[in-house]
């Protein structure tokens, strides 16, 4: 073989062993295989914009939630609008998956059946939270404030735990006729019928007994929730049940 040739045969194998590196690092982050399209799926967030969500309450305006490496990023720095994001889309029977990742000492949560009327002031007037909590912060020694809990009603039915600071945690939610399901990282965490005489008596007695509309309905808008420090999302996909 010429030396020509040997060269041209060592560039070949250079470029070949490139692309399958590069396909190896390939981020699928944000996308659906085909056996999630064939099961129903559709993303909520399409890894480029923020298509699909708006500030509850202001509309499809600029905020601190922008796109970042990928992800739905909360920015707590940003000099632009803030406050709780909100699908556009409304949801009653579904699962709803994603992946998060928080701040150090971070604290936020995702909503469900969130009502936006004039007349319910926050995202958490009506739609019950899924907590997420990062490890550093204060309250994470307490059981009944750790990820993957009901916001307010007790500690998690399965331990769970988060993933150390920095990595990103898997979430999902499952309602169903007013049957609703969190788990975290695979770990069945709380359940809940918000049509049972149980579930109203509980808000009756809790810090929500004040908001008429809080866990009533079982149908409306996701919610993410900004807080003092910054959040992420990516892998938001749901599938209607």
């Amino acid at each position: 073989m010429s030396r020509t040739s040997l060269r041209l045969a060592a560039l070949l194998l250079l470029v070949s062993a490139m692309s399958f590196s590069c396909r190896g690092w390939f981020d699928h982050s944000n996308q659906l295989t085909e056996k999630e399209k064939q099961e129903g799926w559709s993303l909520l967030f399409d890894g480029r914009t923020t298509r699909g969500w708006h500030l509850y309450h202001e509309g499809n305006i600029p905020s601190a939630w922008i796109v970042k490496d990928g992800a739905l990023y909360c920015d707590p720095n940003s000099k632009a609008k803030h406050g709780d994001l909100v699908s556009d889309g409304e949801y009653e029977n579904f699962e709803l998956a994603f992946d998060w990742k928080i701040s150090p000492g971070g604290n936020s949560g995702v909503f469900i059946n969130v009502i936006e009327r004039p007349d319910i002031p926050y995202t958490w007037s009506s739609g019950p939270e899924y907590q997420l909590l990062d490890v550093a912060h204060p309250d994470y020694p307490v059981v009944s404030k750790r990820s993957g809990c009901l916001f307010g009603y007790g500690p998690t039915l399965n331990p769970a735990e988060n993933k150390p600071t920095g990595e990103w945690n898997h979430s999902s939610i499952r309602q169903q006729n007013g049957k609703i399901a969190f788990y975290l990282n695979g770990v069945l965490t709380f359940q809940q019928d918000l049509h049972s005489q149980a579930w109203r008596d509980w808000v009756a007695q809790s810090s929500f007994k004040s908001f008429p509309e809080f866990g009533a309905h079982t149908r409306g808008h996701i919610g993410l929730q900004e807080w003092s420090r910054g959040i992420s999302f990516r892998n938001i996909k749901i599938r209607v049940l």
